[in-house]
């Protein structure tokens, strides 16, 4: 006597388990599973979303631009770029135009350094996520505090950053928008091991 599952007797994917259907349950289980780990959004472009939704805060229309400093997957501090703190800003009383530039703000990536300190907490080894590549000041400052890594979004203007972060060991990463369609990646684990043993003088494992 057949029984109900001999038309389709074992799994098309384990060829063990014997199913009614084309994949057993397990099979289905794993195959979902599978499937949101490939939806997922890697850990640069879901820091990098973060950076754009804290640039939503800043206040200079010229260019809004927003920083997130990172270490082992943790939000160390935030910043924007927006005027000194009591004073305007440009949204209420315009730009302070000086050779091209806006001088009445503090840059993202200073504010997030500035934070940092202001609240003790230490970003030496971390990682910065910034909408826009920092200006040659800005880099300056991220070098000194002891980050590692910069993740940015646009390539904006000054780019001296690339020839002068090689020198100083910080590694930089162009995260552009379609990364968002790719499958997960482990982002900077073996970076920050390399950089830390370059300054060190040893050799990475």
């Amino acid at each position: 006597m057949k029984k109900a599952w001999d038309t389709h007797d074992v799994c098309d994917r384990c060829k063990k388990t014997r199913t009614k259907n084309e994949l057993c349950a397990k099979c289905v289980i794993e195959v979902r599973k599978g499937r949101r780990a490939q939806q997922r959004t890697g850990w640069d472009r879901y820091f990098m979303d973060i950076a754009k939704q804290v640039s939503t805060r800043a206040t200079c229309k010229r260019k809004l631009v927003g920083a997130v400093l990172v270490r082992d997957r943790t939000i160390l501090s935030t910043g924007y770029n927006g005027s000194v703190k009591g004073m305007a800003h440009c949204t209420d009383v315009g730009c302070m135009m000086e050779e091209g530039h806006c001088v009445r703000t503090v840059h993202a990536e200073a504010n997030a350094i500035i934070q940092a300190a202001k609240n003790g907490v230490s970003i030496d080894g971390a990682t910065i996520y910034t909408t826009a590549s920092p200006c040659w000041w800005c880099f300056k400052l991220i070098v000194n505090s002891g980050v590692e890594r910069i993740v940015f979004g646009e390539l904006y203007r000054d780019h001296r950053i690339k020839k002068f972060a090689f020198e100083a060991r910080v590694a930089l990463h162009h995260e552009k928008e379609e990364a968002r369609d790719e499958g997960p990646r482990q982002p900077h684990t073996g970076d920050a091991r390399r950089l830390r043993s370059a300054r060190q003088g040893t050799v990475p494992r």
